[in-house]
């Protein structure tokens, strides 16, 4: 059972930022994340309550965390033509 709760603690948070950062999008990192976790309910990985709090916890924060990373911008390179 602490397995599952220190999983639940990072992983979704992780995923969460981790498919922001690929999808180019937090909305779509957050969705993908909550459809692997509604999955792994499904399938009966999770059987507490607390596990539900603590996931949406993380999904939270991994959100919160995706957000303040935001899209990195990019200098306008000047051509120095001359």
């Amino acid at each position: 059972m602490i397995e599952k709760i220190i999983a639940a603690i990072f992983l979704p948070g992780i995923l969460v930022v981790f498919f922001a950062r690929v999808t180019y999008s937090k909305i779509i990192g957050l969705l993908l994340t909550v459809g692997l976790i509604v999955a792994s309910v499904y399938k009966g990985y999770t059987h507490t309550e607390l596990l539900y709090i603590i996931d949406a916890a993380s999904l939270t924060a991994g959100y919160f965390f995706a957000n303040k990373l935001g899209p990195k911008k990019h200098k306008k390179q000047q051509n120095h033509n001359a």
